[in-house]
C-alpha cells in the first residue's frame, strides 16, 4: 500500500490528464484542410479516372484494328470494286481505313494511273496521324500524373505558410498539439496529389506501349494493302490492252 502511494503521488497529472487515444481521423483532416487546392486536385482526381476507363473501353485491338473493317476491305480489293472501296474507307474511321482512304484519293496522273509513291506517302501522313490521335488520348495521364505533386506540394506549402503565420501571430505560444495539427492538414495536400499521380502515371505506362505495339502492326497492315491497291479506278477488264 504504501509502495502504491508513492508512485501515486509521483505520478505527473498530465499524464492522467493524457487525451484518449485515436488522434485525428483522415476525413477530419480533409476537411479541415479543403480549400482550393484540394478542390484542384480532386477535379483532377475525376478526370484521371475519366481518362482510365476511356482507355480501358477504347484501347483495344478489336478498335484500333477492326477485324470486321479489314476483311471487308479485303473483299473489296479482291473485286476491284475500287469505288466502294473508297467509300468504306472514308466512312470506317479506322486506323487502316483512314490509310487505304488516303492513298486513294491521290489524283490520277496524265497517263490515268496514280502514282504510287504518292499514294504510299498519303497513306503513310493520314496513318501517322492516326497513331498520334492515339497517343493524345492517353497524354492527359501523362499530364495529371506530373501535375498532382506539384499541387499538392504547392499546397502543403501555402498549408504550412499558414500555419507558422499562426504560430507568429499568437506570439508563438501555439501548443504543440495545434502545431503538429496544421502541419499534418499541410501535408494532407501532398498526399491527396500522390493519390493522383501514382494510378495516373500507372495507367500511362500501362497503355502507352500496348498502343505503341497496335499502331506499328496497323501501319505494317495498312502498308500491305496500300501495295495491292489498283492504281487506277477502273476494273482490270476495262483495261485497254
Amino acid at each position: 500500500m504504501l509502495l502504491a502511494t508513492v508512485i501515486a503521488q509521483s505520478t505527473p497529472a498530465s499524464a492522467s490528464a493524457a487525451p484518449p487515444s485515436g488522434g485525428i481521423r483522415v476525413w477530419d483532416l480533409f476537411t479541415q484542410s479543403f480549400d482550393v487546392f484540394t478542390i484542384l486536385l480532386l477535379v483532377g482526381s475525376v478526370v484521371a479516372v475519366a481518362v482510365i476507363v476511356r482507355c480501358m473501353i477504347e484501347i483495344r485491338r478489336a478498335t484500333i484494328i477492326p477485324q470486321r473493317s479489314l476483311d471487308e476491305m479485303r473483299r473489296l480489293m479482291s473485286g476491284d470494286r475500287v469505288d466502294e472501296l473508297r467509300n468504306f474507307a472514308r466512312e470506317d474511321g479506322s486506323l487502316i481505313a483512314a490509310a487505304v482512304a488516303a492513298a486513294l484519293s491521290v489524283p490520277m496522273g496524265p497517263s490515268g494511273q496514280r502514282d504510287r509513291a504518292a499514294m504510299r506517302d498519303a497513306a503513310e501522313i493520314a496513318a501517322s496521324e492516326r497513331c498520334a490521335q492515339w497517343f493524345r488520348k492517353i497524354e492527359p495521364l501523362n499530364v495529371l500524373g506530373n501535375l498532382g505533386p506539384l499541387l499538392g506540394l504547392a499546397g502543403t506549402v501555402y498549408g504550412m505558410i499558414i500555419a507558422f503565420a499562426e504560430l507568429g501571430s499568437a506570439g508563438g505560444q501555439a501548443s504543440p498539439a495545434n502545431l503538429s495539427t496544421g502541419i499534418a492538414k499541410a501535408l494532407f495536400h501532398t498526399m491527396l496529389g500522390l493519390l493522383l499521380a501514382l494510378p495516373a502515371l500507372t495507367a500511362f505506362g500501362f497503355y502507352r506501349p500496348i498502343i505503341d505495339r497496335l499502331c506499328n502492326e496497323a501501319l505494317s497492315i495498312a502498308s500491305d494493302l496500300v501495295e495491292r491497291l489498283p492504281t487506277t479506278d477502273k476494273p482490270e477488264s476495262d483495261k485497254p490492252f
